[in-house]
C-alpha cells in the first residue's frame, strides 16, 4: 500500500550527540538522570521528525566510573538507532594556572585530553549530508570547535536544516555564542525532559541476560 499523498512527509533527522559535553553540561551532578535512554530522549525532543540515526560520540574513561560507563554502553546497545562512536583520551602534562597556588613543588600535573570527538562529529555530519541521508541535522553540544562543521554543512547544503541544542545548567557555559550563531536554529537543551527518558532499572540485553542500572545512579 503506497504512502498517502495527502499526508506530509516527516523530515528525516540525524542527531549528533557530543557525549562529554552533554555529561558535563547537564547530567554530571544528577546521578538519577545518567541512565539516559538517548533514543527515547530524542523522540521526545523531536516528536515531529523521522529519526534515522543517533550518533553518540564518547570515549572510555579510567577510574571508578569505568564500569558504570561500560554498563551504560550496554544499555545503549539495546537501542538500534544509537550508534556509539568512540574517541580516546591522551595523557599530557600541563602547568597549574591558579595564581594563588602556594605549592612549593612542581607546578606540572598529569591530566587527560579527549581526542578525535570534534573531528568525528564533523566528518559524520558532512558525510551524512553528502550522502543525502537526512533533511535535518541536530547537534547536541556547546563546543565552539564544531563551528566550522556546522557552517560548512549550511554553506554546502543550504536546504539542509541545522539545529544546535546546548546542554547546560550554567549560563556562562550555556552561552555558546559562536556555535549558536553558526546554526540555522539554536535552543537550550530542555533538561526537564531528561527525567522522562530514563531506561528501566533492568533491561533485557537480547542474549538472555540483563543490563542493570549502576547502584550509584539510583
Amino acid at each position: 500500500m503506497g504512502a498517502n499523498p495527502l499526508r506530509p512527509t516527516r523530515p528525516r533527522l540525524i542527531v549528533y550527540i557530543d557525549g562529554f559535553n552533554l555529561y558535563y553540561g547537564a547530567v554530571r551532578n544528577t546521578p538519577r538522570l545518567k541512565w539516559l535512554d538517548l533514543a527515547k530522549f530524542c523522540r521526545i525532543l523531536r516528536p515531529s521528525d523521522d529519526i534515522q540515526r543517533i550518533h553518540y560520540f564518547t570515549a572510555q574513561v579510567d577510574g571508578s566510573t569505568k564500569a558504570h560507563q561500560k554498563e551504560y554502553w550496554k544499555a545503549l546497545a539495546t537501542t538500534p538507532q544509537v550508534n556509539i562512536v568512540l574517541g580516546k583520551f591522551k595523557k599530557k602534562r600541563v602547568a597549574c594556572k591558579v595564581s594563588a597556588c602556594v605549592h612549593a613543588g612542581s607546578k606540572l600535573f598529569s591530566t587527560q585530553e579527549e581526542k578525535r570527538t570534534d573531528v568525528s562529529i564533523a566528518l559524520a555530519m558532512l558525510d551524512d549530508a553528502y550522502q543525502g541521508l537526512c533533511d535535518h541535522q541536530v547537534l547536541i553540544s556547546g563546543d565552539s570547535d564544531l563551528v566550522p562543521a556546522v557552517a560548512l554543512v549550511r554553506h554546502r547544503f543550504p536546504a539542509m536544516k541545522t539545529t544546535v541544542y546546548v546542554p547546560s545548567t550554567n549560563p556562562v557555559r550555556g552561552a555558546a555564542v559562536e556555535l549558536r550563531a553558526s546554526a540555522a536554529i539554536n535552543r537550550d537543551l530542555p533538561l526537564n525532559l531528561l527525567a522522562y527518558a530514563q531506561f528501566p532499572n533492568r533491561i533485557p540485553d537480547g542474549a538472555g541476560g540483563f543490563v542493570t542500572r549502576p547502584a550509584a545512579w539510583t
